[in-house]
């Protein structure tokens, strides 16, 4: 039996988990042999602490945006270098990831946040853990605090990922484009005929409040032209506001479980609006959707959109709090530059060598 475990960070259900889960579902459907595992490393070692720094970390994002944004910029994406030590962290976490290792004997090591790879690559160069590191970046950038020189394999969503990692040193061969890892099912197109008579938008990422959403359906103005359905995940707040709403083109959505209804929305919906979250968008992209994004979190999604916007991968709404026919601007895309659109998120998905990261990991252990 091999054992793969998986490091994400914090239990707030992030793109970390969700990209873990994704290559755990792979796994499990191609191999019996295979034993996973995800821990998150704040749960292991300080117990019900995590939920209190989750709750924490949320506040200051949307309390005080702007500072953690610059935090953020400066501690994470200014001035990237080899041999960097994060000093804190070890003291915090250091002991802990050698106990976890000792307890769970991993073969493998999937990381798919910053701080679980920086420890384990520490580890790995004090000689203190000897097994495989992988690294499975899940936003469009690489976080300075991520480990490099001492992981195993790269799985990176762009070339110009892979790029900056050839540049710090990292051989090429250990570098593999495999997008954001998503659940397999979103790659299978349903043979759906589309019912609705007008464009159909898919409005995304209200599970983290109602404020913008609400906002941004009060700035929309319907004019019988497009079908909004608001994706409202567990907030009930937010889904209680739009039924009181009572408008026939906005139709709030509730949490929705299974992949496959999921992915059978994708496929009869014309366009997304949706915050940059790193697998969201991965989502839409496989399934060549045209993107517009309406808001953005401080930090990981302000340096997403940086890098869609110059691939021209999404539309940014970025004066929709002051126009009034926002509506006119999702028809002229959706009419007049849909094609563009899409051709340029082919040229991106074309980048991708390795789709099916699951099977290279398998390949992995076969290969002792």
């Amino acid at each position: 039996m091999h054992n793969v475990l998986f490091l994400p960070f914090l239990q707030i259900p992030s793109g970390h988990h969700h990209v873990a889960d994704s290559i755990e579902n792979q796994l499990k459907q191609m191999a019996v042999n295979i034993n996973c595992e995800k821990i998150d490393i704040l749960s292991y070692g300080y117990g019900n602490i995590e939920s209190l720094i989750s709750s924490v970390y949320l506040q200051w994002i949307h309390k005080l945006p702007k500072v953690y944004s610059k935090i953020y910029r400066l501690a994470a994406v200014e001035r990237p270098k080899l041999n960097k030590r994060f000093r804190t962290y070890e003291v915090l976490f250091i002991d802990m990831f050698r106990n976890l290792l000792q307890e769970k004997k991993p073969d493998v090591i999937i990381c798919t946040h910053a701080l679980p790879s920086y420890m384990v690559a520490r580890l790995k160069k004090l000689q203190l853990w000897t097994g495989i590191i992988i690294n499975v970046y899940t936003d469009y950038f690489i976080n300075n605090l991520w480990g490099i020189e001492e992981i195993d394999y790269h799985f990176v969503p762009s070339m110009k990922m892979k790029d900056q990692l050839v540049g710090q040193g990292v051989n090429a061969k250990r570098i593999f484009i495999t997008g954001i890892p998503v659940h397999p099912i979103f790659s299978m197109k349903n043979q759906i005929v589309k019912k609705d008579p007008i464009f159909s938008a898919l409005i995304s990422g209200g599970n983290m409040g109602a404020g913008s959403i609400v906002q941004l359906l009060n700035r929309l103005k319907p004019g019988g032209q497009i079908l909004y359905k608001v994706l409202c995940g567990k907030n009930g707040k937010l889904l209680r506001r739009i039924k009181n709403l009572n408008n026939p083109l906005i139709q709030p959505i509730p949490y929705i479980s299974s992949k496959e209804e999921m992915n059978r929305l994708y496929d009869v919906t014309d366009m997304i609006i949706t915050k940059p979250g790193g697998v969201t968008i991965s989502e839409c992209l496989i399934k060549k959707l045209p993107i517009f994004v309406y808001d953005v979190l401080p930090g990981q999604e302000e340096q997403n959109l940086i890098f869609l916007k110059d691939k021209g991968l999404v539309h940014h709404l970025d004066e929709w709090t002051i126009h009034e026919n926002i509506e006119e601007k999702l028809l002229t895309v959706l009419r007049y530059k849909k094609r563009e659109t899409i051709c340029r998120i082919h040229h991106y998905l074309m980048e991708i060598d390795l789709e099916d990261p699951g099977s290279f990991i398998i390949d992995i252990f076969e290969k002792g």
